[in-house]
């Protein structure tokens, strides 16, 4: 295993405080449980826990078996241990599932009960290697794009509608209604749950939520087929995932793997990620209501991870609001995950990104882009559909509020990456630039080459990318203070450097042997020739 040290870091590695429970075990039998599939077991498992818990904890016990059952409340000092032929399948009767008070992508709404939930709890646990299944499919969207023609024949004869264009299938008429509904489910005061009820199946759970929870331990059990985010972390103390496997199919509507928000002190490591949204990714809050939170994701450890299908390997964001810092992610592989490294957020968001650590990472068959920052999140899928259109940014120039994000202070270094579609992207905001990023000892072999935009301070050592689109290797546009120093590119490249935009100033170039490329620079009309410096 590799060290996480990165550079020159001045933040202590952060130490996770563990778990400790009672060796006593308890049966959910011996409170009526029957694992035949078709008992709804949830009144069982839930008095089980409810009474360990009152007794001081201990161990309670899911044996082998088909154990189907609704939400599922967890207490204090109790580990809910799975066997390994355990499946623990949640009911898709939403009757069962009580509309509450949540947060759905960073905002107060109002959310159907999660199948596993705690609240201001301590010293809790999910461990074994059993099967904790969220019956996912009965509440999700499901996009005809991203189906074949026979899986698609078979999901519309199965029941729901189909949308007017014929493009997206619901489950019910309450997730269509639920669908065509502004900012739907957002807590409105002076309304019940009774007024969302007429788009109640709209509201999917995220499958774990854990929230205001300290010393907590999820080990061994595959979690999997969730309605929404798969494991779910909300403003938690002293969190460790260790050997899970999270999986959901590859088109599941928001079918993240773990979303850590508003967490400190979190590790997460020996896990396998399979999933429909991004796979590991860091949150705080959306906009406003994550500034007023005011609550960062900190002091947090990534290690000996892989994540193979997702939106994006390692990421941040967008609903950053309440800002993330001192992050140390190292010895993950990615394998066909739309982007590998993904940071993003947009205008309005706020927060400070910052301190982030990275090395020892290895990816193959990235669609979309192997390490990327973008200042422009649209909410949209990170890699086009076929036929699918997208409009150009336009860039403005807009005032610097509490509402402007920050990127800055990231550190990556022994990256790895066989097949992406472009080898980095760098885009921030003219008002506030994404600053010192730190790329060091990074073999990419991509369509195309390294793209900066807005972005300052910015130093790429020892960076190797093999493109087959060589016009050019590096794109600045209006960049600042850009250091490159021993890039390596294809012998016989079209042009090696395109130079852009009015601001671009300061691009040094050293230890890089430039007679390899037909043409070394072009500039656009707006750009002074002075802004690039090659030396030996």
């Amino acid at each position: 295993m590799a060290t996480p040290v990165v550079f020159a870091q001045k933040q202590a590695i952060p130490v996770i405080q563990q778990v400790k429970f009672k060796k006593d075990t308890t049966s959910i039998t011996a409170f009526g449980a029957k694992g035949d599939g078709l008992t709804l077991n949830t009144t069982n498992i839930n008095k089980a826990i409810a009474t360990v818990s009152q007794k001081g904890g201990g161990v309670v016990l899911i044996p082998s078996g088909l154990w189907l059952t609704g939400p599922i409340e967890l207490k204090s000092n109790v580990n809910l241990h799975l066997k390994r032929d355990a499946i623990l399948q949640f009911t898709d009767d939403f009757n069962q599932y009580k509309l509450v008070e949540g947060n759905w992508e960073g905002q107060p709404a109002w959310r159907n009960q999660s199948p596993i939930s705690g609240t201001n709890l301590v010293n809790i646990a999910i461990t074994g290697t059993g099967i904790i299944d969220g019956n996912g499919g009965a509440w999700r969207m499901v996009k005809k794009d991203k189906l074949t023609e026979t899986q698609w024949q078979k999901l519309v004869a199965s029941g729901g509608s189909v949308s007017e264009d014929g493009k997206l299938w619901y489950p019910s008429q309450k997730t269509v209604k639920g669908s065509k509904t502004k900012n739907a489910g957002v807590i409105v005061p002076g309304k019940t749950a009774a007024d969302y009820e007429d788009i109640k199946d709209f509201l999917r759970p995220n499958l774990l939520v854990l929230t205001s929870c300290k010393r907590i331990l999820l080990e061994g059990v595959t979690f999997q087929n969730s309605p929404a985010w798969n494991l779910h972390p909300l403003m938690c103390e002293d969190l460790t995932l260790r050997n899970l496997q999270v999986k959901n199919p590859w088109f599941a509507q928001n079918g993240d793997g773990v979303d850590v928000e508003s967490c400190r002190n979190v590790l997460i490591e020996g896990s396998t990620f399979d999933v429909g949204d991004d796979g590991i990714c860091i949150k705080s809050g959306r906009d406003e209501s994550g500034r007023k939170r005011g609550m960062p994701t900190e002091n947090v450890i990534i290690r000996n991870n892989v994540v193979y299908h997702a939106h994006g390997g390692f990421v941040i964001g967008s609903e950053m609001s309440g800002g993330a810092k001192n992050i140390w992610v190292y010895d993950c592989s990615f394998i066909g995950t739309d982007i590998g490294l993904r940071f993003k957020t947009t205008r309005g968001r706020g927060g400070v990104v910052e301190n982030i650590y990275v090395n020892n990472i290895n990816m193959i068959d990235i669609p979309g882009e192997a390490i990327l920052f973008d200042m422009y999140y649209a909410a949209q899928d990170p890699v086009p559909l076929a036929g699918e259109k997208r409009e150009a940014i336009k860039t403005v120039m807009v005032p610097v509020t509490e509402a402007t994000p920050q990127f800055k202070n990231f550190y990556i270094k022994d990256v790895v990456a066989n097949g992406a579609e472009k080898a980095i992207f760098v885009r921030g905001l003219p008002e506030m630039n994404i600053k010192n990023i730190h790329l060091e000892n990074v073999t990419i072999k991509a369509k195309k080459g390294i793209e900066i935009i807005e972005a300052s301070d910015i130093f790429l050592k020892n960076v190797n990318v093999i493109t087959e689109n060589t016009n050019p290797i590096v794109r600045i546009q209006n960049g600042a203070n850009i250091n490159i120093n021993g890039l390596q590119y294809k012998n016989g490249t079209e042009l090696l450097f395109n130079i852009t935009g009015e601001k671009t100033k300061g691009v040094k170039v050293s230890g890089t042997d430039v007679s390899k490329a037909k043409k070394t620079s072009a500039f656009g009309e707006e750009a002074n020739k002075t802004a690039l410096e090659i030396s030996k």
